[in-house]
């Protein structure tokens, strides 16, 4: 009788079963190239990244506020619309910089975690359990936050998932590339099978040896990413201080076409630089 109704012909989605399992709220729509599309799926992945467990919608609205906030606060002191305007935008950007460090930082713990957890289940497997109970063991065993993206996986396993399946949105929840290695060996071994434990060890050496050759690069490059980011940051800086210096310092320079060029043209190339910097420097940090 339970075999009956418990086979996967009879169930059949009802009404009274619906809102039971909350899904993830995202602004991306699938199969959309367009540049907004983009832009939102950055959104998501950079809050599922960053253990950030407040929705979207309201990281968006403290986003608002924030600029609204910082503009009217710099309305009432100088009562100028060009300041106030810039001043809407950098308020507006300050919960999305914190985001981004929250998830650098995130994810550098997440990486440092996974040799040690690879290593055990390496010993797990040697004891000749499934690699599920595997994963469940070593789910339980770690400690936040790579334990918690490991026991999201396993309670997609405990529901009737496949390995590949449950370890499908790990990479993009994690953003590192070293969770998609061992995603992409688990899921072969799972298919064509072989020496699981052996393929374990090597890959954790692998990345221990990564690791340690990321902190080189690190100290090797520091003073050329302390001058990136000096060059970041510098040129809002001294914008900043003639400002609040000088009220009127923009308005003065908006007041002739050939000003208003040239300050444009140089907003543009700075957002253009930065946006390169930061790239740069997110790949040469990336786990």
């Amino acid at each position: 009788m339970a075999d009956t109704i418990l086979r996967p012909g009879n169930l059949r989605p009802g009404k009274e079963f619906a809102g039971i399992l909350r899904q993830e709220e995202k602004f991306a729509v699938p199969n959309d190239p367009s540049l907004g599309n983009q832009l939102n799926g950055w959104f998501d992945r950079l809050m599922v990244q960053a253990g950030i467990l407040t929705s979207p919608t309201m990281v968006l609205a403290l986003c608002l506020c924030s600029g609204l906030t910082a503009a009217g606060l710099l309305f009432v002191w100088q009562e100028n619309l060009i300041t106030t305007a810039v001043a809407g935008f950098l308020g507006f950007l300050i919960p999305i910089i914190v985001s981004m460090l929250m998830r650098a930082r995130r994810q550098s713990v997440m990486a440092h975690q996974l040799p040690p957890m690879i290593d055990e289940l390496s010993r797990a497997a040697k004891t000749g359990r499934s690699l599920e109970n595997c994963l469940l063991q070593v789910a339980t065993d770690t400690p936040y936050p790579l334990g918690a993206e490991l026991r999201n996986c396993t309670r997609k396993l405990s529901l009737g998932m496949t390995i590949d399946d449950a370890l499908q949105e790990l990479p993009d929840r994690t953003g590192l590339v070293s969770i998609s290695v061992l995603s992409t060996a688990l899921s072969v071994h799972r298919q064509t099978g072989g020496d699981l434990v052996r393929v374990l060890d090597r890959l954790s050496q692998t990345l221990r040896d990564r690791i340690q050759f990321q902190g080189r690069l690190k100290a090797a490059t520091a003073a050329s990413r302390a001058t990136a980011i000096l060059m970041i940051v510098l040129p809002p800086a001294i914008l900043t201080f003639f400002v609040f210096r000088d009220p009127d310092y923009l308005n003065t320079l908006f007041q002739s076409s050939w000003g208003m060029r040239c300050t444009l043209f140089a907003f543009a190339l700075e957002f253009i630089g930065a946006v390169w910097a930061v790239r740069v420097l997110q790949k040469s940090g990336q786990y």
